[in-house]
């Protein structure tokens, strides 16, 4: 994170200080400095703070988002007399009182240009935002930016105060619903605030990357995901719950699951009943194109048949019908914090390029048939290009063709050089081609012959001789 501020601020930071006796610095908060232009930031986490509540927010904000911060700071610092909001006629009740009132900002934001996303942090006065606030939107062209409000209050709500500041900016300014947080907020309640936003998180470089070291990837939404886990295509309940409980016992934190896998109470109890806490198991399911039509229900009905507070990763299950409207209902259920991220299965190119234009949170998954007979080189480049992070499924091939495709000569070779199953040999091709991978399987050895991906890695000739594999072959007709 890095914290941007006109030197000339330090001046005023040290009246501010002085004038404001009742101001406390909020636990491992930094004060601003400046900082080099490195073109691939683009996010700002911008605040005005007299008492340091406002400042701790806007701290977690641009640390969960790796964005710059800049502290909004007046030419004439508010003091103690100032705030006394008893007094009618002290500083900040006349200004409050006065629509047209604009206090000057001492400093300026460099190179606002760069910035594609503004958090805007401010605490309620008399029941708005701080006349500065409106100083510092008139200051700048916002076009084609994204402003996330955000207040701090002991006891009023946002109100008014969000819809009268968007009402200052240009009209192509995409501003989104302000959030309140009280003084007691915790660092957890504002990163899953920030999370569910579903902010493409363009600050950062490891978006979409592979940590073999963590096991995990970073999606746009600004939420980490396992890199392999399992897929629980055509297990009965019990066969599924107990395979989930395999998963969990190996190590394994990711379950892909769908409404028409008939196992999503399963996966639910599963989930409940191993100890673990629920923000360490990401779980996946999907909505089937006929449910497109009430989308919003088959949301509720997952959340209420896995009895789960929110789901990690909801995708639309293939393309049909009402597909646009039904992924609107998912970004939704964003904002309203019952899903964390969205996206797709069974889109390619073609149906990507007219899907996309007419949506407004890019997908963070897009889930596809991968194995190496029916590998996708043309269409996993496209996707990751985009930011979105791709997931295969049927990794072995699918019904009726995993012998032989476990059986491959070249796999088997490549599995025997390296001590290791022709399984594994596939499931890490997959991680080194950066494709998420969930294998199904009802054997509790398999399950976790299944995770045991890193103990060695494919050379470029073993990858290219897979690659050489590739015939088209497509095994399911989605």
């Amino acid at each position: 994170m890095k914290r941007i501020m006109a030197a000339a601020l330090i001046i005023c930071m040290m009246l501010t200080l002085a004038s404001c006796s009742s101001q406390e610095k909020a636990k491992g908060a930094k004060t601003n400095q400046q900082t080099e232009t490195d073109g691939a930031k683009h996010i700002l986490t911008a605040y005005f703070s007299c008492t340091g509540t406002t400042e701790q927010i806007a701290g977690w904000i641009a640390d969960k988002t790796d964005s710059d911060i800049y502290q909004i700071t007046p030419q004439s610092p508010y003091n103690k007399d100032d705030l006394n909001y008893g007094d009618s006629s002290s500083r900040t009740t006349t200004e409050q009182n006065d629509a047209s009132a604009r206090p000057k900002i001492s400093g300026r934001v460099e190179d606002m240009d760069k910035y594609d996303v503004i958090f805007l942090g401010y605490p309620i006065w008399n029941g708005q935002a701080p006349r500065i606030i409106s100083t510092f939107l008139e200051s700048y062209d916002f076009s084609d930016k994204t402003i996330i409000p955000f207040c701090t209050s002991h006891s009023s709500g946002i109100g008014s105060s969000d819809t009268q500041l968007h009402s200052l900016c240009p009209d192509s300014v995409t501003w989104k619903p302000g959030e309140r947080f009280s003084a007691d907020t915790t660092s957890d309640e504002v990163n899953d605030w920030v999370g569910g936003l579903n902010i493409t998180m363009e600050t950062s470089a490891n978006t979409g990357i592979f940590h073999f070291e963590t096991k995990k990837v970073l999606l746009n939404s600004g939420y980490e995901m396992p890199i392999m886990g399992l897929g629980t295509y055509s297990l009965s309940d019990e066969e599924c719950e107990n395979s989930v409980k395999s998963l969990l016992e190996a190590g394994g934190r990711l379950i892909d699951t769908a409404y028409m896998y008939h196992n999503e109470g399963a996966v639910g109890k599963a989930v409940r009943e191993s100890g673990i806490p629920r923000e360490e198991i990401f779980v996946t399911t999907k909505i089937y194109p006929s449910q497109f039509d009430n989308a919003a229900g088959a949301i509720d009905e997952a959340l209420e048949k896995m009895d789960m507070e929110y789901i990690d990763l909801m995708l639309l299950h293939h393309p049909g019908d009402g597909d646009v409207e039904a992924y609107k209902a998912m970004e939704q259920a964003v904002a309203d914090g019952k899903l964390r991220s969205i996206g797709l299965s069974n889109w390619y190119v073609e149906e990507l390029e007219d899907f996309l234009p007419q949506i407004t949170i890019m997908p963070a998954v897009v889930q596809n048939e991968i194995h190496p007979y029916y590998q996708e080189n043309d269409v996993i480049p496209y996707i990751q290009e985009k930011g979105i992070v791709v997931q295969g499924w049927y990794p072995f091939g699918g019904r009726g063709h995993t012998a032989e495709l476990l059986g491959n000569e070249t796999i088997s070779a490549i599995a025997q050089a390296h001590g290791v199953t022709s399984a594994q040999v596939i499931l890490r091709w997959n991680l080194q081609k950066g494709v998420i991978v969930i294998p199904g399987s009802s054997n509790p050895e398999h399950i976790r012959e299944n995770l045991e991906l890193f103990s060695f890695e494919l050379t470029a000739e073993e990858m290219e001789q897979i690659n050489a594999l590739d015939r088209n072959e497509k095994h399911d007709w989605y």
